[in-house]
């Protein structure tokens, strides 16, 4: 039997490569030895045929070639240097995820995922999503591979989380497979036995009802979020009560809203310090105090939404640019209910010309329209207020061009 070489040839394909390491063996014993078809790896060694990931790794493991085939498995006649890098690297995922999974290579995936959630709150989505797809990417195929059971409930975990930054992103592009994503959230945590990940997942799936108006459907995933935690201090619940009295708030429930707001400020002080943060994993006073104005704006109570919204403007960072946007286009809501349509009108106007176009996102028009949508019939002829529909009228592009006129520098 031929020893394969030490080194294998530069640029040798995946065909030349199985080839020299079936050595003498016959393809009917490497077939048996790889469960597949004789037929095909002939078309491998040929090149007429390339092979799946799958066939890659059980004809590696036939002939013992120690990761080689997989790495050589994406790669393509005629790839550039660059392409080739991208299926030795793709090769090579597959080969370390195929290994043991040490606690460390584990904590830095789950540190990676606390990143991504902490970059919800200031990269814009368009620049964010590439990146935490790929990573995504990375953790599917370590799903893919057998670990044992402690290994794998994290590794879920991680999916869970994943799958959920996942919906959030399209949910604020404004991309209606959001809903999808959110169930395979709740399966991959449900899959863990994970309650309090459960409880996030329902949490946050309830924010996305409520912005595309089923108040009831968000009423009863935050209730459900808040009763899977079961008392545990995590961070389900302290989205889930804010959200609850928004909805409240908005169907005219004045007690029931109150009694949201306490349960709200009881998660919220229950909630570790460490998870008190400007996070998707996380839930800070600044959105409290942001969405308690938010139900008292709803309520018609204008001054307590006032002083809520301004305390929250104060808490925000400056990096978190959409949620300050949103606590403007509220306090533009208190402004409307007052009286003063064209002022309002003229806020929000600023706020979106402020904003550049990537982090003017789905859910920012959809609250400027909001507010437009509450000035009385009466008003809308108010030459603030015709501007705003217009403003909200235009194409992504035109908008930009018009912040650049309003700024006088070209900015």
């Amino acid at each position: 039997m031929d020893t394969p070489e030490a080194e294998a040839p530069v640029a040798e394909s995946f065909g030349e490569a199985l080839r020299r390491w079936r050595g003498e063996r016959s393809l009917r014993d490497v077939a048996e030895l790889a469960s597949c078809g004789k037929s095909l790896i002939s078309y491998l060694e040929q090149g007429i045929r390339q092979p799946t990931a799958q066939t890659a790794r059980a004809l590696d493991d036939a002939l013992g070639a120690g990761g080689e085939l997989v790495a050589l498995a994406g790669a393509r006649p005629g790839q550039t240097p660059i392409e080739q890098a991208d299926a030795l690297q793709a090769g090579l995922h597959e080969l370390l995820a195929a290994g043991p999974l040490a606690d460390s290579s584990l904590d830095e995936i789950e540190w990676t995922i606390a990143r991504h959630g902490r970059a919800t709150r200031y990269r814009p989505e368009g620049q964010h999503f590439p990146e935490l797809l790929a990573d995504f990417q990375d953790l599917r195929v370590l799903l893919s591979h057998r670990h044992r059971p402690q290994v794998r409930r994290r590794l879920l975990v991680a999916a869970a989380r994943m799958s959920g930054l996942t919906a959030l992103t399209l949910l604020k592009l404004g991309d209606e497979r959001a809903t999808s994503w959110w169930r395979t959230a709740r399966t991959a945590a449900a899959s863990a036995e994970d309650r309090t990940t459960l409880s996030w997942a329902y949490a946050h799936e309830a924010y996305q009802l409520y912005y595309t108006g089923d108040l009831y459907g968000a009423l009863e995933l935050s209730v459900r979020a808040q009763q899977l935690a079961g008392g545990l201090p995590c961070v389900g619940p302290a989205l889930a009560a804010p959200l609850e009295a928004r909805a409240h708030a908005r169907l005219g429930d004045g007690e029931a809203t109150a009694r949201a707001l306490e349960a709200a400020q009881t998660a919220l002080g229950r909630l570790p310090e460490d998870e008190q943060i400007g996070s998707a994993f996380g839930y800070s006073e600044s959105q409290l105090r942001f969405h308690a104005g938010n139900a008292l704006t709803h309520l018609g109570q204008t001054g307590r939404a006032r002083e809520e919204l301004s305390r929250a403007a104060e808490l925000y960072p400056a990096t978190e640019r959409m949620d300050r946007a949103l606590v403007e286009l509220d306090t533009a809501m208190c402004t409307v209910a007052d009286g003063d349509p064209a002022t309002a009108a003229d806020q929000v106007t600023r706020t979106l010309v402020g904003l550049q176009q990537e982090h003017r996102t789905a859910l920012i028009i959809y609250r400027a329209q909001e507010v437009a949508d509450t000035v009385p019939p009466g008003a809308r002829g108010v030459h603030e207020v015709r501007a705003l529909r217009e403003i909200l009228a235009l194409p992504p592009g035109e908008m930009e061009r018009t912040r650049g006129d309003q700024h006088g520098d070209g900015r």
